[in-house]
């Protein structure tokens, strides 16, 4: 199986694109016609030093990522199985599944990039080495109550977003006990509540234009799930004020490999390579040296709230490990292979109150068949569930 990614804000370089602007040269001239400058000569020789303006960061990274998945289509690549993009990235994802055209896209990112930079006072950094608990527990000792998680990158590396005077107040704070603190260069404080008025004027924007059918699965930041055809403009407001859980939405990848079978390969489709090397630390933290599926630790709080959501205990008994995996794979397998995402079943735990399936059946913590729901914030196992 494959995954397409795309990076977001903080991938940009100038040079990026090189081999792309005169390859698509309608595309670029449609891009000119739209953001009112010449992309290429921004992202090539950035004379005004307005590349990592977020105004213009924002349109630079869609084109490029765009034009780097054309050119992928072009050269005859076969399409992936799921997309996901990073926040920004989010879009080149939705843009790569058909939900709109690259100039539906680009209006949309430009005016996103435009709101997003009228938002001062703010700032962002990134922590590596500490928990959401831990920063949690610091913020909240220290009265950094105006302060929201933002990114959600890997297990080792959480972005936190606030007032400037906030950010620049938590760095000592989390120079200690291994953790690390790295401001971002940012001109606001994205992904968090401090969001909310760019998020209005965009939900205006974007509430009059219609979307297509998703060809090919797009992962949410906002749900670490599968996009859901006629939510496809409140996710794209909601990312704005809400954390992008990318460690989650690796996840969510690869579990659904693991329950079928096979592999998860992802290709990052842009400039650089900063979510290959968060993939590959989410990765590690997700098998063990022997290469078994473990649980993952952000993942865990989505399930916490369902039943039977505690992984298998420590056994030395590998036979019953094994039988519980082939199982749980098998059932789901089952599942798959009889209803589609979007059955109506019934559910035990609901006292026969018949709900929607959101995603296919998959297998967590390496044992558990189970299927997430729409309108719920949990999986429900196969066993509590039948087709209505």
């Amino acid at each position: 199986m494959k995954t397409f990614v795309f990076p977001g804000q903080g991938s940009q370089a100038r040079g990026m694109g090189a081999d792309l602007f005169d390859a698509f040269g309608t595309l670029t001239e449609k891009a000119n016609d739209i953001l009112g400058y010449s992309i290429k000569e921004l992202c090539l020789e950035d004379p005004r030093r307005e590349l990592n303006k977020t105004q213009h960061t924002q349109p630079a990274l869609y084109v490029v990522n765009a034009l780097t998945y054309y050119r992928k289509v072009q050269e005859g690549g076969e399409l992936p199985d799921y997309l996901a993009g990073h926040s920004l990235g989010e879009f080149n994802a939705l843009l790569a599944a058909e939900a709109f055209s690259f100039e539906d896209g680009l209006k949309m990112v430009k005016k996103r990039g435009e709101l997003m930079a009228t938002a001062s006072a703010g700032g962002m950094a990134a922590i590596l080495n500490g928990t959401k608990e831990q920063i949690e527990t610091i913020l909240n000792e220290n009265g950094l109550t105006e302060t929201d998680f933002a990114n959600f990158n890997t297990a080792s590396q959480i972005v936190i977003s606030g007032p400037r005077k906030e950010i620049i107040k938590a760095e000592n704070l989390f120079r200690k006990d291994g953790m690390e603190y790295y401001p971002l260069n940012t001109s606001g404080a994205f992904h968090s509540r401090h969001m909310n008025a760019a998020r209005t004027e965009f939900e205006k924007y974007i509430g009059s234009l219609s979307f297509s059918k998703l060809k090919i699965p797009v992962i949410s930041n906002v749900a670490a799930l599968p996009y859901e055809n006629d939510r496809i403009a409140e996710n794209l407001s909601r990312q704005m004020t809400h954390a992008v859980k990318w460690s989650d939405s690796v996840v969510y990848l690869l579990d659904i490999a693991q329950s079928s079978g096979t592999s998860m390969e992802f290709e990052e489709i842009g400039h650089g390579n900063v979510l290959s090397k968060m993939i590959d630390k989410i990765r590690l933290a997700y098998s063990d040296s022997s290469g078994e599926a473990r649980k993952p630790s952000l993942a865990t709080a989505i399930d916490k709230t369902m039943p039977g959501a505690s992984p298998i205990e420590h056994t030395d008994d590998l036979a019953s490990v094994e039988k519980a995996t082939s199982d749980a794979r098998e059932k789901a397998n089952v599942w798959n292979s009889r209803y589609p995402i979007g059955t109506k079943v019934v559910s035990s735990i609901l006292k026969g109150e018949i709900v929607e399936t959101r995603t296919e059946a998959l297998v967590l913590f390496g044992h558990r068949a189970a299927i997430y729901m729409t309108g719920f914030n949990g999986y429900f196992d196969l066993d509590e569930i039948s087709p209505a």
